[in-house]
């Protein structure tokens, strides 16, 4: 059973719409938070950016700026060595595989012109040349949709993204280690006075643990100045079929609980 600020707020089910993938890297968001935002601030990259070359169809006015200094050329030519050995050892036979041994000139065709990948590090306070502070992110833009899953440095950035949510559309964070961050994001989810919560995911890649707790969460937000929420708890049950999909799958995807 999770607590209660947990709970995402009613959004009819007509004004909720899944973007990118059916598995990892696919997110549920707002479908109004689509022509409202300007710039999508990715933090977090790693190899998938179908989440953001599915917004982009959708907004071909929006601007992309991703962050992550791991995708560097050592990163693809890594990947694309272990892919090759995978393919001639006969592991990547389906066609979806083969194709993603190449995804290094997908990556190429698209973060180009207003599509941008930076080789930085989304801290709190920088101090190296490959690193970022969120402030500095969001500090001069509007009509930001905000992007953070940064494998547990979320939280040493949490204060940021309160102090500038004015400036936010929409967010999606991933929190790990739930339970032992549990105090830090109930501070921001209720304390914030911009940010609604609207969705909630769990991803199975960890199971449940003694407590009932998922490890990990996906979290969607909406800026009620720019987009109405109701102030009713939802009634809908998590996963949502039909827009919720496991991360793993081939693990069981888990059922959501709270506490009233």
């Amino acid at each position: 059973m999770l607590p209660l600020f947990l709970k995402p707020y009613d959004v009819e089910i007509y004004n909720l719409m899944r973007i990118g993938p059916n598995s990892d890297g696919g997110y549920v968001i707002h479908k109004d938070s689509i022509r409202l935002t300007k710039r999508i601030i990715t933090c977090g990259l790693s190899d998938d950016w179908k989440f953001e070359k599915d917004f982009k169809r959708l907004n071909k006015n929006c601007h992309i700026d991703a962050y992550d200094h791991t995708i560097d050329k050592v990163f693809w030519l890594k990947r694309f060595v272990k892919d090759i050995l995978h393919f001639f050892l006969l592991k990547k036979l389906s066609l979806n595989k083969i194709i993603k041994i190449f995804d290094y000139f997908n990556y190429k065709i698209f973060f180009k012109n207003e599509n941008k990948h930076f080789l930085q590090k989304v801290v709190k306070r920088s101090k190296k040349d490959n690193e970022i502070s969120m402030l500095s992110l969001l500090s001069d833009q509007e009509g930001i949709f905000l992007k953070v899953d940064i494998e547990g440095n979320e939280y040493e950035v949490l204060s940021d993204i309160s102090d500038k949510s004015d400036k936010l559309v929409s967010l999606i964070i991933e929190f790990h280690d739930l339970e032992k961050n549990l105090k830090q994001i109930e501070s921001f989810i209720v304390e914030n006075k911009y940010l609604k919560l609207i969705h909630i995911h769990a991803n199975n890649y960890k199971e449940i643990n003694s407590s009932g707790f998922p490890n990990d969460i996906e979290l969607t937000f909406v800026n009620t100045n720019k987009i109405s929420v109701s102030l009713e708890r939802s009634k809908k049950k998590y996963p949502i079929s039909g827009l919720d999909y496991k991360n793993f799958k081939r693990g069981k995807d888990i059922k959501l609980d709270f506490y009233e």
